[in-house]
């Protein structure tokens, strides 16, 4: 978790959190990386269901979490230097769009990029 990330989520003084990066492809071809950030502190009691999710989609669990809610839509970036720009062909930033949800008032952060290739299509 970086102080970006820290900040998008009005958070002080927190240390660890479980990162989650996946990448969707299309015929083997990667085109958006998503990265999940769950501050430690989210994840206890009943919502370490959180820390185990293995392949099972982010998006379903969260939406059948009545505790859940979604703060705005933000638009984002990652440099260039980011290491998802390994599976881009340019070497620019990639574009894309994040947001805070809260589970029962504790916050994950959820952000999709979209690399490039995905423009191509």
């Amino acid at each position: 978790m970086d102080a970006e990330e820290t900040a998008a989520m009005h958070l002080k003084n927190v240390r660890s959190a479980l990162v989650r990066q996946v990448l969707l492809c299309c015929n083997n071809q990667p085109l958006v990386y998503a990265r999940t950030v769950i501050p430690a502190t989210t994840v206890q009691g009943a919502h370490r269901k959180y820390t185990n999710m293995g392949s099972r989609p982010l998006g379903a669990m969260l939406f059948a979490d009545r505790t859940m809610r979604r703060e705005a839509v933000k638009v984002s970036k990652l440099p260039a230097s980011h290491a998802a720009n390994q599976y881009s062909k340019i070497n620019e930033p990639i574009w894309g769009r994040r947001s805070v949800f809260r589970v029962s008032g504790k916050p994950l952060l959820v952000s999709e990029y979209f690399l490039p290739e995905l423009l191509r299509k």
